[in-house]
């Protein structure tokens, strides 16, 4: 997934001896998609350290103090931030991504239960 020592440089991400945790598919869907946004060079890392930054202050002025449970959650709403502001979707769009993968993802762990 690209160079190691790009993915070193993002400021504030999680990680263990690894590389970063993912405690869901998602949010290695989501940090996937900002390193092939600054591989690509449609986001810088300063820009991203800064728009990230700047979610996750919001999110504590709301009393949402970040224990590293919701870090991909925030992650998350840096990444749609940008895609908004860069005008590659819309906030309708990613509501309704949002609905769809919701709803793929109820079917998704009733198969899963199912064949356990």
């Amino acid at each position: 997934m690209g160079d190691p020592d790009k993915l070193a440089q993002l400021s504030l991400l999680s990680r263990d001896e690894t590389g970063p945790p993912f405690g869901e598919p998602w949010q290695a869907q989501a940090f996937a998609a900002v390193v092939e946004l600054i591989e690509s060079g449609r986001l810088t890392q300063e820009e991203w350290s800064q728009r990230l930054s700047v979610e996750l202050k919001a999110a504590e002025s709301r009393g949402e103090y970040d224990t590293g449970e919701r870090y991909y959650v925030h992650w998350l709403a840096a990444l749609e931030r940008f895609a908004v502001d860069k005008e590659i979707t819309a906030w309708n769009e990613l509501a309704e991504e949002r609905e769809e993968t919701r709803m793929n993802d109820h079917h998704r762990r009733d198969e899963q239960l199912k064949s356990s």
